[in-house]
């Protein structure tokens, strides 16, 4: 192949596929939960020629439990590398979850199941929000971080939902252990 392009070695090739082959994946790309719904964003720094730093607050469903609604804030880089999707974003996320209705699970999960996971620079990092049950108080514990494949990092969000009656006719209260394994 050298041959048809002078210059180019067998590693600088796979190194451009693979960089194609990253441009051509999402960016964006939930795994439990749908897409989020974007609330607003605020610019943080101004770019004099490229789109600015912004932080952006996203609102999502618990896609396996009803009644749950989490809402996390993320920094989105500016500049031509952030415009371009090659930024790799920092990883403080902040989180705040709450019942929003009658808490009803759909079925059985594991204590740490991913409820949402998108990423967060053009290769190895993601952001993950994660779900277990504190069963003793009845409580949802979410957890947000983010992670790399190299070097992760400790900056991590939690939120918690107790399960609480919706009103007078949600008499029936379910119990978080029934629904989770350890």
């Amino acid at each position: 192949m050298s041959s048809r392009f002078p210059g180019l070695s067998s590693i600088r090739l796979k190194g451009l596929a693979l960089f194609l082959l990253a441009l051509a994946a999402p960016m964006a790309s939930a795994s439990a939960a749908d897409e989020p719904d974007l609330i607003f964003r605020r610019s943080t720094v101004f770019k004099w020629m490229s789109p600015n730093d912004k932080l952006a607050t996203y609102g999502l469903d618990d896609p396996e439990v009803e009644g749950v609604a989490c809402h996390f804030t993320v920094p989105e880089k500016g500049g031509f590398k952030g415009w371009l999707g090659l930024a790799e974003e920092v990883s403080d996320i902040s989180l705040a979850c709450r019942q929003v209705g009658p808490i009803k699970f759909k079925h059985k999960m594991e204590q740490g199941d991913d409820m949402f996971r998108q990423r967060r620079s053009l290769f190895f990092k993601k952001m993950q929000i994660v779900r277990g049950c504190d069963a003793k108080r009845n409580v949802l514990v979410y957890m947000v971080y983010s992670d790399k494949l190299i070097e992760g990092s400790p900056k991590n969000s939690t939120s918690t939902v107790p399960i609480m009656p919706w009103g007078p006719a949600d008499a029936n209260v379910q119990k978080c252990g029934e629904f989770f394994t350890q």
